[in-house]
């Protein structure tokens, strides 16, 4: 089984699908809640390309409140168990708690996603550093509750920049190797619309970190605020114009030095992703 890290380094772009297996997940929240179509969904995502599957049971949507580490333990475990021996592909696990972590890979995940980037339950640092797995340290303002209340930045990249390079610094201290580590300037977490497109135009800043980048716009509610007419407020997250709008992200991010893309629809995603391998690779005949 290649991790993510090994396809990174052999120079290829990854596609992470994104498996929420919540009731309220801004996007798909109560389509994966149930062991059987969580399990089908994954193994469709593989099909159509992934090369991780990051399992959720707990919302980070806006305003969205925690659950205990036993709620999403009884959410993830039973679909990692099951999925583990199904699929070829790493499982990761998308957790801001350590104990959640430990149960996830004892069942088979082995890679961690923390949002909050060893900030809400340091203990996750151990966690990786115990297993030796890969760990994601996402830029988040505040918490998923207050992120955006009014988000702002001195300099955007600057104070990003300086917050993952924190990240990583509390992550070799717990004894985790850099090169385990990846970092995700966090796309809708609290960031408005302008910050959001800014970040991705100014991606390849992030290369300074020297580990790869993750890049989280699927769906995100600065791609709807863009393409909704001034009769709505919002709109619909699986409308087939939003996926549209995801897969331009996605291009511009790759473009702009993105090493993985984090995405709802993975078969969309590799369909960009082949296009771009052809035009990288392009030679004059």
């Amino acid at each position: 089984m290649q991790s993510i890290l090994e396809k990174i380094r052999a120079g290829h772009w990854a596609v992470m699908g994104i498996l929420n297996v919540t009731p309220d997940s801004f996007s798909d929240g109560g389509r994966f809640d149930q062991v059987d179509s969580a399990l089908s969904h994954a193994l469709q995502m593989e099909k159509d390309g992934a090369c991780v599957i990051d399992i959720g049971g707990e919302s980070t949507r806006p305003f969205s409140d925690p659950v205990s580490a036993d709620e999403e333990i009884d959410r993830v475990v039973p679909v990692i168990e099951r999925l583990a021996d199904r699929v070829t592909i790493p499982i990761s696990i998308d957790t801001m708690k350590a104990e959640v972590a430990r149960r996830a890979i004892e069942a088979g995940a082995s890679m961690i996603n923390d949002v909050s980037a060893l900030r809400f339950d340091p203990a996750i640092g151990e966690v990786a550093r115990q297993f030796g797995l890969p760990l994601v340290l996402m830029h988040m303002l505040g918490n998923p509750k207050t992120m955006q209340e009014s988000p702002a930045y001195d300099n955007l990249i600057a104070d990003i920049t300086n917050f993952l390079k924190d990240a990583i610094e509390r992550a070799q201290k717990q004894g985790i190797s850099k090169s385990k580590l990846i970092v995700d300037p966090g796309i809708g977490f609290g960031k408005t619309v302008s910050h959001n497109l800014f970040l991705i135009r100014h991606l390849n800043a992030f290369a300074a970190l020297g580990v790869p980048i993750l890049i989280g716009p699927s769906r995100k509610a600065f791609i709807r605020k863009l393409l909704k007419d001034e009769h709505n407020d919002d709109i619909a997250p699986d409308l087939p114009i939003v996926e549209t709008g995801t897969q331009a992200a996605v291009a511009a991010a790759v473009l702009c030095g993105a090493h993985i893309v984090r995405v709802h629809d993975v078969a969309n995603t590799r369909a960009t992703i082949r296009i771009l391998d052809a035009i990288r690779s392009a030679q004059d005949d």
